[in-house]
């Protein structure tokens, strides 16, 4: 990663004085958006506190973290920095304090009026781009998502949902010193160094296919599926024992659902004590679900961030990953192999309770943006 351009720190989460690190590690800026992605093992609200004394002048946007990805892959119990300096990138941001009184006409008015102000005041800076952090337990991720895709147009918006490691209690979004549940932060960027944006997804639809027929879409609760109580059923599609499925074999025997030419994954976050299967993105009674397998994780990651060094090497990488594959990683022994990969490309960023992408919420997948030295010609890539 290029510090002249996009600067990364880290520290552990149980540093005595982590901001102060974070910030000597990241260096004296100025920046104009400082993104922190730390363990929910760390004392988040000192951490939002001592952030807007350490970084006056710039935005400072961040959530809490399902594992980090930091200069050495994989990570846990840390805090990662990330600081866009201010001779490349201006950056705004819009808090949406909760989720539970989204009101789609509103949000895309404060939206498109960032868009306007930034366009007027740094209008040299060509490059365009939001990132999008949301609690990841709010269940309202697909109406976001939905509601922002209004106002943002073509400007790429790539982004993920915060984490509570694997416990699923809280998972908390700030926006300077503010510090909030069901909320979600958006930031608004322009700079000059070219960017890809990309999503990576190693999911191969099966032959399997399922029909929900009884769900509470609100919850993002299964109650029945083929008419069969739904952990029940799942399992004997998978050929598995129901009192056998935990959160690795969401992430072995994930469920896919077809939209136009393309299967995106709606992950199952747990079984309820019910029986019933609680989803991370949005579900509903009629909705076809056929059982994908995952195919080559180490390999088909190598393919893809090796693709994201044409037409040059990127400044930095900058990655939203889903927590089912850091599962599935560790499970099938790869953790070693991923990090290394990740490693070698310069990849930051945290691991998510899902990913968005446009005016989609989805799973099982690696969404980020590819920064490039300014001058550089990226061509067309639309995810």
């Amino acid at each position: 990663m290029d510090e002249h351009y996009i600067a990364r720190a880290l520290v552990s989460a149980h540093e005595s004085r982590p901001v102060e690190r974070l910030a000597a590690g990241l260096g004296p800026g100025p920046f104009a958006l400082v993104l922190l992605f730390v363990s929910p093992e760390a004392d988040v609200a000192a951490i939002v506190s001592e952030g807007a004394k350490a970084w006056p002048g710039a935005r400072i946007a961040g959530c809490t973290t399902a594992g980090e990805i930091s200069g050495a892959g994989y990570d846990e119990e840390s805090i990662v920095a990330v600081g866009f300096h201010a001779r490349h990138f201006a950056a705004e941001t819009l808090l949406v304090p909760d989720l539970s009184k989204l009101v789609a006409a509103e949000l895309s008015d404060a939206l498109l009026h960032i868009r306007q102000t930034l366009a007027r005041d740094h209008g040299h800076l060509a490059e365009e781009f939001a990132l999008l952090l949301v609690d990841g337990l709010s269940a309202r991720e697909d109406e976001l998502a939905s509601a922002l895709a209004a106002a943002t147009g073509a400007m790429p918006l790539i982004g993920g949902s915060a984490g509570d490691g694997t416990h699923f209690r809280e998972t908390l979004v700030f926006d300077g010193k503010r510090l909030l549940a069901n909320a979600a932060v958006i930031s608004v960027i322009r700079g000059d160094c070219p960017l890809r944006p990309f999503k990576m997804d190693h999911i191969r639809p099966t032959a399997r296919r399922m029909v929900v027929t009884e769900a509470d879409p609100e919850a993002r609760i299964v109650r029945r599926i083929n008419a069969e109580p739904a952990v029940r059923e799942y399992a004997r599609l998978i050929g598995m024992q129901p009192e056998s499925v935990d959160t690795l074999t969401f992430a072995i025997h994930p469920l896919t659902v077809r939209m136009g030419e393309c299967h995106h994954v709606r992950a199952i976050q747990r079984v309820l004590p019910s029986g019933e299967l609680l989803f991370f993105s949005a579900i509903d009674e009629g909705m076809v679900l056929t059982i994908a397998e995952p195919h080559n994780l180490v390999g088909h990651l190598s393919a893809e961030l090796q693709a994201l060094k044409e037409p040059a090497d990127p400044v930095a990488v900058l990655a939203f990953d889903c927590i089912l594959r850091r599962i599935e990683a560790q499970e099938k022994q790869m953790t070693g192999r991923v990090s290394e990969l990740l490693r070698q490309h310069g990849v930051i960023g945290f691991s998510t309770y899902g990913e968005q992408i446009g005016p989609m919420h989805i799973n099982h997948t690696m969404t980020g943006f590819a920064f490039y030295p300014p001058g550089t010609i990226v061509p067309e890539n639309t995810p």
